[in-house]
């Protein structure tokens, strides 16, 4: 059974946070990082600091459009939370 993974990168140098989902993470942070992200692009390099796996792939997209919808503060709780 696939997993899907939520992912949350930080960008240090942009002070910066990026919220997606993948079913295959170690190849989407390399795509960041090497700037062929359109949206985090400018943002390049990525750290991650959260992964979060999910059972499927619509329990995967409701997270992440859940953290997306959240203010930096209750993000920073979140991550805090769940690291």
């Amino acid at each position: 059974m696939e997993s899907y993974t939520v992912y949350i990168n930080y960008s240090e140098k942009f002070d910066k946070y990026y919220i997606g989902q993948t079913e295959n993470f170690k190849s989407r942070i390399l795509l960041h990082n090497a700037g062929l992200v359109k949206s985090t692009s400018p943002y390049v390099p990525w750290v991650n600091i959260l992964l979060l796996e999910k059972s499927s792939r619509s329990e995967a997209m409701a997270l992440e459009k859940k953290l997306k919808n959240l203010n930096r503060v209750r993000l920073i709780a979140f991550i805090e939370k769940y690291k």
